[in-house]
């Protein structure tokens, strides 16, 4: 069995895991580890980059110590991360700062300032994508505002995932997916100066990493690296990729026109197209293969949601999958009937340039947790629903959609999808999607090498990796179609009716 095992490293924005799997694509082992969030300042939402690296070593190792095997059976390892945010470092690879993650909103300021201006419309037209607040450039306008000695220190601007390939390999590299994020000319790829310009950042652009394909060999393990991990040293590790476009290759959507949704901390709706298609409400970046681009309408406010439920409600903790099934339980005995009470699940942000909020609205002394977990999750599906709509006015998109994240889990939920969105909804038997779509992109590597994992060109079909099976087909409830519809036209209704509300409560929390 040596060296046959591929190794998939997601590295979200709360949750690290590393993923051992076999050649024909089955988990074999999971280890885990969490990054706690630094959220002392309004709007700032940092961790420790250190304790990035720590948790995703120990996560390997203890991923490894499950398997009862050692670093000698895994022939390549694979990286996806969360996208967007910040990682500096100083020429040696140190820190200049804690991280910023994609849920930091910061720079509002700095956006409210480009809309309406020739930026905005240039940006979109060159790149595919406006920013957003934790794009690295609305970021790095922040700090080039407010701590330029931060951008001064600085010699490489990394995402999530490449500053654990550089602790990996030492190798400083980025790909397409996680460079498009700001940077990069939409139709002829690579960084564009006029982009750097535009944003005010043209000195920063030897600071961005080189890009490589997503599943090329970037390095090899280090030593150092080996003695923390338990990986062998000299084992190949690949590029990667931003752990959107991971996930949709691991679940099985990554063909043009396949919509798939992330429920994560995330709202992502995606789906893989042939040409660039741009519009204000999503963004266009560079897909895993040359000349395909993710077209994805996001915003933070998906599962998230329910994390904040549970822990101010103080609910116990357990294994995930007995949560979801004890959350499907009571919101399944509250499913009755239209919904009473309304979630806009905006704690975190909005998929709107104006200020929002999280509201629950229709609340009476008989609710209990039960109908406000049914809102919550009601609330999610239907900001969901608003960006597939959005995705959809542009886009032939038909077929089912290929649900993953925390939400998938949830029989309940996932069922709640199909009746919103009025399509087939499938859920497969990929745990861990973006892992395994970093397992993927490294089974060339591990090819390359002389492994049973040797794979064709990303995703082609032709490689040792199964095809994801289909756990659960969940088709639209005529009933609860109706239910639902009518709830996201009051939720619709009620956006319009409080953003005078939530622009007054926004200018008072910025004030403090």
């Amino acid at each position: 069995m040596a060296g046959d095992l591929v190794l998939g490293i997601d590295a979200g924005h709360t949750v690290t895991k590393a993923v051992l799997f076999d050649p024909a694509g089955r988990q074999v082992a999971r280890g885990v580890g969490t990054v706690p969030l630094d959220t002392s300042h309004p709007r700032w939402v940092e961790r420790d980059m250190g304790e990035v690296w720590r948790t995703t070593h120990r996560a390997v190792g203890s991923c490894l110590a499950a398997a009862g095997v050692d670093g000698r059976a895994v022939a390549a390892v694979g990286l996806a991360g969360h996208g967007d945010g910040l990682y500096a470092v100083d020429e040696h690879g140190s820190p200049v700062r804690a991280a910023i993650v994609a849920m930091d909103t910061r720079a509002e300021p700095i956006l409210a300032e480009w809309r309406g201006t020739p930026v905005w419309d240039r940006a979109l037209a060159l790149s595919g994508t406006v920013p957003f607040a934790a794009s690295p450039a609305a970021l790095l306008a922040w700090l080039g505002r407010h701590e330029p000695t931060v951008l001064e220190r600085a010699r490489w601007l990394l995402s999530c995932k490449d500053w654990l390939r550089w602790h990996l390999t030492g190798v400083v590299a980025t790909d397409p997916t996680d460079a498009s994020a700001s940077f990069t000319d939409m139709c002829r790829g690579g960084y564009s100066q006029e982009l750097l310009d535009l944003f005010g950042l043209g000195r920063l652009v030897d600071k961005l990493p080189p890009v490589r394909a997503c599943d090329a060999v970037c390095g090899t393990v280090t030593r150092e690296a080996a003695a923390l991990t338990g990986l062998a040293a000299g084992t190949p590790v690949v590029t990667g990729a931003h752990d959107v476009d991971a996930a949709a290759l691991g679940v099985g959507a990554a063909e043009v026109g396949e919509l798939c949704l992330i429920a994560g901390t995330f709202s992502i709706n995606q789906v893989v197209w042939d040409r660039p298609v741009t519009d204000l409400r999503w963004q266009c970046r560079r897909f895993l293969r040359p000349g395909q681009w993710m077209i994805m309408s996001t915003s933070p406010a998906s599962v998230a949601n329910l994390g904040w439920f549970l822990r101010i409600m103080e609910s116990p903790a357990g294994p995930r999958d007995d949560v979801y099934s004890a959350i499907g339980q009571e919101v399944g005995a509250h499913l009755e009937g239209p919904s009473e009470v309304l979630f806009h699940p905006f704690l975190y942000g909005s998929p709107h340039p104006r200020p929002a909020s999280g509201s629950f609205l229709g609340l009476r002394g008989w609710h209990g947790r039960g109908h406000l977990l049914r809102a919550l999750l009601e609330g999610v599906v239907l900001n969901h629903r608003w960006h597939v709509d959005v995705l959809c006015s542009h886009l032939p998109i038909t077929g089912p959609a290929r649900l993953t994240g925390g939400a998938a889990r949830s029989v309940v939920w996932s069922q709640m999808f199909a009746d919103a969105l009025r399509r087939p909804v499938l859920v497969t038997d990929v745990e861990e999607s973006a892992a395994r779509g970093a397992a993927l992109l490294a089974a060339g590597a591990a090819g390359a090498a002389g492994a049973a994992g040797a794979a064709g060109p990303i995703g082609d079909g032709t490689g040792p990796f199964a095809d994801a099976l289909v756990l659960r087909r969940h088709e639209p409830a005529p009933d609860r179609v109706e239910v639902l519809e009518e709830a996201y036209q009051l939720y619709r209704e009620a956006e319009e009716a409080l953003w005078p509300l939530w622009a007054r409560l926004d200018s008072a929390s910025a004030s403090e």
